[in-house]
């Protein structure tokens, strides 16, 4: 039995980056034989097993057979006679193809090491085609890794996944695992130029792919469109380091612009109503987890009066408050304003410009905070009448504070 470390491991250890956790491959070896030496069983597709005392994960070596359409569509053979050659040519770029055997010594059969010092993302062999998610993955690792380029003739091999359909398989959790994956990256905004390149991002998010060619408002630079503008304000979510929700949120912030009557534009009037049916059919059909759906739908709602604080009257902002629930959720109200900034910022030239919503409506909440309703609603002879009077104490409260109608 022959135990390799593999794949991520290898590759950031090569690149000096650190290491998350380590994945390992077992050669010559049976289920049997690691259950024996007490491994724990935890694959359903093939063997894999935890480390007894480690947890780490230990596969068998393997090679796979494409049988159907999809991420599902394969079958396996694990097998003492099964090289860590053939495992390795399975994976899916050459810099995730490497090994090191337990005395250190670098397993490259396919020239990963190379690649890393040249910065090319490469297919490791014509088997990539046959798995959509790996176009997903490769996306995902030219937002990890922002100065590797793709190699022409794997651009052309996702362009041809596109092409026959192959990208249609895939399913909407996966989807969206690597998209959550994705936007956590350090130059997120590069996993949907990917996508966008080889053709896929209108198969799989055609509501942001409708935004490019859109015009923005006139008084913002009209060279920025709208896509441009909203993978610019992904990036600010992803320099700012905020969280996934946010990063969610500033995708899709501005999904209805690509619904606009073209009659009207550069302007984009009521495409709030618009962006919040879009984030809800974008969010129902990759099945979003619902701290990123409920943010993104709030900031496609409110962001436009967010932006406008400096100009609303004091009722305007109390119902705001209310509306988005921020007297609850003031953590969420506070991640809202995140995905505003990231708005704001996200045009050329305006990363440093001031931006004074987020203070004043944190001003504001701390006055309406300042509210007793419980006081109220027991001087109160009328119950009806209760949410009246707290909401018009609320908007004095915010008047007197802040100096405002």
């Amino acid at each position: 039995m022959q135990i390799y470390v593999v794949g991520g491991a290898v590759r950031d250890e090569l690149l000096g980056r650190p290491i998350a956790d380590r994945d390992f491959v077992v050669v010559g070896s049976t289920p049997e034989e690691l259950l024996d030496r007490g491994f724990r069983p935890v694959g359903k597709d093939f063997p894999v097993f935890l480390h007894p005392q480690t947890g780490e994960e230990y596969a068998l070596a393997r090679t796979e057979r494409k049988s159907g359409r999809g991420y599902h569509g394969f079958t396996f053979h694990a097998a003492p006679d099964v090289t860590l050659d053939e495992d390795l040519a399975r994976r899916d770029l050459t810099i995730n193809a490497m090994a090191r055997d337990e005395q250190g010594v670098l397993v490259d059969p396919f020239g990963g090491q190379a690649d890393l010092q040249a910065r090319l993302l490469r297919h490791v062999g014509p088997a990539f085609a046959e798995d959509p998610v790996r176009l997903l993955r490769i996306a995902r690792f030219a937002a990890r890794f922002a100065d590797f380029t793709i190699a022409p003739e794997t651009m052309a091999l996702m362009r041809n996944m596109v092409a026959n359909g192959e990208v249609d398989h895939l399913v909407a959790e996966r989807v969206w695992q690597e998209l959550a994956k994705g936007l956590m990256e350090d130059r997120p905004a590069r996993m949907f130029e990917v996508l966008r390149e080889c053709g896929a991002l209108v198969r799989l998010l055609p509501e942001v792919d409708a935004l490019f060619g859109v015009p923005q408002r006139a008084d913002y630079h009209p060279e920025i469109d709208t896509g441009i503008h909203t993978l610019m304000v992904v990036e600010q979510s992803a320099r700012r380091g905020f969280a996934l929700p946010v990063r969610f949120a500033a995708l899709t912030h501005d999904l209805g612009k690509a619904l606009t009557p073209a009659d009207i534009l550069p302007r984009h009037i009521g495409h709030e109503e618009r962006s919040v049916r879009l984030v809800e059919q974008l969010s129902a059909r990759l099945r979003v987890p619902g701290d990123c759906r409920d943010l993104a739908l709030l900031m496609a709602r409110y962001h436009g009066n967010i932006h406008r604080a400096a100009d609303l009257r004091a009722a305007t902002i109390v119902g705001l408050l209310e509306k988005s629930d921020a007297l609850r959720r003031p953590e969420r109200f506070r991640q809202l304003l995140e995905a505003c900034i990231c708005d704001y910022t996200g045009r050329l030239g305006w990363e440093n410009r001031p931006y004074d919503s987020p203070q004043r409506l944190l001003a504001a909440l701390t006055a309406v905070n300042g509210v007793d309703a419980g006081e109220i609603a027991r001087r109160c002879s009328t119950p009806g009448q209760i949410p009246e009077r707290i909401h018009a104490a609320r908007v004095r409260a915010v008047s007197e504070a802040m100096g405002i109608d």
